[in-house]
């Protein structure tokens, strides 16, 4: 799912102006940005021929606090040279239960046995008994 040039000259006047000396086009960086939306890969797994990951994790991230993108994937899709889904999935920190190890907490190296050792039930672990080598 790549722009060619005469689909980016249809949606280019929603673009901001690039200045200076660019390395990256701004049709390179949108062809980007739709492969990472169609294969769902990470920014820094984008193939070299796209340009620094960074730069376009870069822009990327500038048009996306300036509404440029949104401008954008609206006219892709007005245009119809583009079908975009866009999703929002949000994970609250409340529901994904993390093991204590996972989150830094320090271990219990010292047991505490209680009181009362038959109140707390059967031992939580398995003896395995091994066999010693014989003189």
């Amino acid at each position: 799912m790549e722009l060619t040039e005469a689909q980016y000259e249809r949606i280019a006047a929603c673009l901001p102006v690039q200045r200076g000396n660019v390395r990256v086009s701004n049709l390179q960086v949108l062809n980007a940005i739709l492969y990472v939306a169609e294969q769902g890969c990470k920014w820094r797994g984008l193939p070299s021929r796209f340009g620094r990951w960074h730069t376009i994790y870069t822009r990327m991230n500038r048009w996306s606090k300036n509404g440029v993108l949104d401008r954008v994937f609206e006219h892709l899709q007005k245009e119809q040279l583009v079908r975009v889904k866009l999703e929002a999935v949000s994970l609250d920190s409340t529901i994904v239960k993390v093991h204590p190890d996972g989150t830094g907490a320090l271990k219990k190296t010292v047991r505490r046995p209680s009181a009362n050792p038959a109140g707390d039930g059967p031992p939580r672990f398995i003896w395995l008994p091994r066999m010693l080598e014989r003189r």
